[in-house]
């Protein structure tokens, strides 16, 4: 056993032995090899196919720099069918670096430990081994060269189009579209500028396909489309309602286009009506289409007791542009050309049935009834009158809802039936559409203020009106200052709420012969009284003297007298509304009217208008 163990000893100590010795010779050929070509690079290494055998670090460079030319004589092509582009590696910013290069021979056998030494100098001795040229690439240079080829290479898609010469249409098919990926490009270009050879370079072109690539058949939607007239229509429509309203072929034909729409994952193109010329048509609609609700009117039959209706009730309506323009072009998809437009209604308070039992009106209220004059009046003032009471003749008043003359009376236009005379603007009485309505808001003002109900919004004129304290033999009353409103809407407005339990049916007569006004209110009474109690004007400030002003529009010797004088004063009034025994409610009535100049105006040339003006009776002092 002893003799066994020893022979195993002897064994490993040979093998070691020899290893020792293997290593040491190894050693001794690394550095033997070494101090050999100390300062030269090794037999067998090449930089791109030059040989730098023995050569020292810098003469390598400089045989390299006078060998490799590659960078300014090399040739990269990029090729895209049969268009062809040649650039040389330093156009596309690649530089070449011989010092580096030489350097990366010189470390191949001198680097990476003992075995990688050995290796390196055994395969460059026994094989050759050629060195990667170290380059420097600017890709900035090199992107911006594929950049210029791009807008050679790229093509836009073409999408699917319709053509229309008049009404008759076309299908234009779409077309594929090219893009250069310079990014892929780049790569392809680097790996072959490492080569230091000549080559092709792959360009990578991208393909881009149209969205939606044939409309044939939306060509023939189009034309099924232009194939009528287009007629839109408010529905249900009643013999006096606007409409329809007709586009011709050529007009839907300008209109007409292509909008694409999602499938899921596919995209779909479908034939529409320009969205932005649609809906300004709409809107042009719009303003004869919709309309306010409005309930029926009627006149009260004092001795039957019962309604007798004067004018139907209005359904309101409101145009929904959104919808309608979305109903338009589902019909015209489905081949239709009769499109009823989307329209919201709201119905009216009151049917046209409504007895007066289930409005609660059972008669003239007490002091229902007001009447104001206005003797001296001209024609077109009593036009004004007429047109304006008429619009309240027969309306109600619904329970707990405040009442705008403003809004009820309207557009005071020419238009509308009114007509010029004087009106109080800017601090003077000119002529303006409409002279006169303020005598039916003066009217409504004292029924509304005699009957008890809740005065909202009053503004009284900016100086005494003779003819709203006229009395029916012609005199003046000044007890009725300080009861008279105006009303230039929307600016100033009347406003009243019926604080009732019942309905109030108005009306409204106008006696031209006689020159009075006449508004009553129909309901049911509560039990309320009113008082009134007022200073009557103070505080009197006499009118300014009177204004000639001369105007050269008047033929010679003419005078006229366009303002008219008025004493300044004060009226404060106190009301109180009775009910059941009690005070239901007191307000205040404030009213300051300025002292107003008389003016006269006279043609040139004209002595002493004054002297004139007396003897005309013109521009006088007030009569109260």
């Amino acid at each position: 056993m002893h003799k066994q163990t020893s022979i195993v000893a002897q064994v490993l100590a040979a093998i070691v032995a020899g290893a020792l010795v293997f290593f040491g010779i190894l050693i001794v050929w690394v550095l033997g090899y070494q101090l050999v070509y100390a300062g030269r690079i090794f037999p067998g290494v090449s930089v791109a196919g030059v040989d730098l055998s023995g050569l020292a670090p810098q003469d390598a460079a400089l045989k390299l720099g006078q060998t490799l030319s590659y960078p300014i004589n090399g040739k990269v092509l990029f090729r895209d069918g049969d268009k062809v582009w040649a650039a040389s590696p330093v156009e596309l910013g690649m530089v070449f670096d011989p010092s580096s290069s030489a350097q990366a021979a010189y470390r191949l056998g001198r680097s990476g430990g003992l075995f990688a030494a050995l290796d390196g100098q055994v395969r460059a001795r026994g094989f050759g081994y050629d060195v990667a040229p170290v380059i420097i690439f600017d890709q900035r240079v090199a992107y911006q060269y594929l950049q210029g080829l791009s807008g050679q290479v790229n093509q836009p898609v073409v999408e699917a189009s319709l053509q229309l010469d008049g009404i008759n249409v076309t299908a234009q098919p779409g077309q594929a579209g090219r893009t250069l990926n310079v990014e892929a490009s780049l790569v392809y270009l680097t790996a072959r500028l490492q080569t230091f050879s000549d080559g092709e370079v792959p360009l990578a072109v991208q393909e881009v396909q149209p969205a939606v690539a044939d409309i044939s058949a939306q060509a023939d939607t189009a034309r099924q489309i232009l194939s009528q007239p287009l007629q839109l229509v408010i529905p249900n429509a009643g013999q006096n309602d606007v409409g329809p309203w007709v586009y011709d072929a050529q007009v839907l034909a300008n209109m007409i286009g292509l909008q694409k729409v999602q499938n899921g994952d596919k995209t779909e193109a479908q034939v529409t009506l320009d969205p932005d010329v649609l809906h300004q048509m709409l809107t042009g609609i719009e303003t004869q289409v919709d309309r306010q609700a409005s309930d029926p009117r009627f006149h009260f039959d004092e001795a039957a007791g019962q309604l007798v209706l004067l004018s139907p009730s209005l359904t309101g309506r409101k145009l929904d542009v959104e919808a309608s323009m979305k109903a338009i072009n589902d019909a015209l998809l489905r081949g239709e050309h009769v499109v009823p437009l989307v329209v919201q209604e709201t119905q009216p308070s009151v049917g046209d049935n409504a007895t007066a039992q289930e409005l609660g009106i059972t008669g003239l209220l007490p002091n229902g009834s007001q009447t104001s004059y206005f003797y001296g009046s001209d024609e077109k003032r009593i036009q004004n009158i007429q047109t304006a009471a008429a619009r309240f003749d027969g309306v109600l008043v619904a329970p707990g809802a405040t009442f705008s003359m403003g809004e009820t009376l309207g557009d005071v236009s020419l238009d509308n039936g009114f007509t010029e005379a004087l009106i109080i603007y800017g601090g003077r009485t000119i002529k303006g559409v409409g002279g006169g309505v303020c005598q039916v808001s003066t009217t409504l003002f004292r029924t509304v203020f005699h009957t008890g109900f809740p005065v909202v919004q009053r503004v009284p004129h900016a100086y005494r009106v003779s003819y709203y304290e006229e009395t029916s033999s012609g005199g003046i009353d000044p007890s009725l200052a300080g009861l008279d409103a105006t009303v230039f809407f929307p600016l100033v407005d009347f406003k009243f709420t019926n604080d009732s339990p019942s309905w109030i049916l108005m009306e409204t007569y106008v006696d031209v012969g006689g020159r009075f006004l006449t508004w009553k209110f129909y309901s049911t009474s509560d039990g309320r009284s009113v008082t009134w109690d007022t200073t009557g004007p103070q505080n009197i400030v006499p009118a300014p003297k009177p204004a000639f002003v001369e105007n050269t529009d008047l033929n010679p010797g003419q005078m006229t007298q366009t303002d008219y004088a008025a004493n300044g004063a004060d009226v404060d009034g106190v009301r109180t509304v009775m009910k059941d025994g009690a005070t239901y409610f007191q307000d205040e009535f404030q009213t300051h009217y300025e002292a107003w100049q008389a003016v006269c105006e006279y043609a040139p040339g004209m002595d002493n208008p004054e002297k004139v003006a007396k003897r005309k009776n013109l521009c006088h002092a007030p009569s109260s």
